[in-house]
C-alpha cells in the first residue's frame, strides 16, 4: 500500500506542475491563446479553460493531500518484526555451525598421546 501511495503522490505532483505550468497568475496563459489573444472568446473559450485549469488544480491538491495521509498511515513502523530473507536466515544458521578451532595447548596434548599409542 505504500509503495502504491508514493507511485501515486508522484504522478500527482507531476501532473500539479504541469497544470500550474500551463496557467498564467495574470489571467493570460493558455486561455488567453484559445481565446485569440483578444478581449472577446468565441464560445467561452477561456472562461471553460480557466474554469477547467482551476478544478484540476484544486482536485489535484486534495488528492495529493490524501494520497499523503494515506502513504503515513501505511508507513511500515520501525518497531514491527519483518520477515527475515532466506539469505539471512541461512547465514545465521552457518554461523551456529562453524566448527571450533582447536588451542595449541589442546593440540600438543593430542600429539603427545598419539605419541604415546605409537610407541
Amino acid at each position: 500500500m505504500f509503495i502504491l501511495s508514493t507511485v501515486l503522490i508522484l504522478l500527482a505532483s507531476v501532473i500539479l506542475i504541469l497544470i500550474v505550468l500551463v496557467q498564467n497568475s495574470k489571467g493570460g496563459g493558455l486561455s488567453s491563446s484559445f481565446a485569440g489573444g483578444g478581449g472577446g472568446s468565441q464560445m467561452g473559450g477561456a472562461v471553460q479553460t480557466n474554469q477547467f485549469l482551476e478544478k484540476a488544480t484544486w482536485t489535484l491538491v486534495v488528492a495529493l493531500l490524501i494520497f499523503c495521509i494515506t502513504a503515513s498511515i501505511s508507513l511500515p513502523k520501525a518497531g514491527t518484526q519483518q520477515q527475515n530473507s532466506v539469505i539471512s536466515e541461512k547465514v545465521k544458521n552457518d554461523f551456529t555451525s562453524i566448527p571450533v578451532v582447536p588451542d595449541a595447548a589442546t593440540i600438543k596434548e593430542a600429539t603427545k598421546k598419539e605419541e604415546k599409542k605409537g610407541e
